[in-house]
């Protein structure tokens, strides 16, 4: 079981400042739990992303999710290796 997988380490509490992290499973919510440690997190949260979810999952959160600020949303693009028509917070609504 990766580190984490049933609870938020209390040194990323400050993310998730609006979710009641008593009975918070971040697995049950991956796409929530991705986009708000890739928008917010630091080194040490990215860290533990990376070990409690797989790297398809955070890029699929990368393609699909448009609430990702743009500034976030291209570095993350940069860092996977994703082009930017493919991230959905850097496509121009048509």
């Amino acid at each position: 079981m990766p580190y984490g997988e049933f609870m938020i380490p209390n040194y990323l509490h400050n993310l998730f400042w609006d979710t009641n992290l008593d009975n918070f499973n971040p697995t049950d919510f991956p796409e929530y739990t991705i986009a708000r440690v890739l928008e917010y997190g630091d080194r040490e949260a990215v860290a533990w992303l990376k070990n409690t979810f797989s790297e398809a999952q955070i890029v699929d959160v990368l393609r699909k999710e448009r609430r990702l600020s743009r500034k976030s949303a291209n570095f993350w693009a940069l860092i996977y290796g994703i082009s930017r028509d493919d991230v959905a917070a850097l496509r121009v609504a048509s």
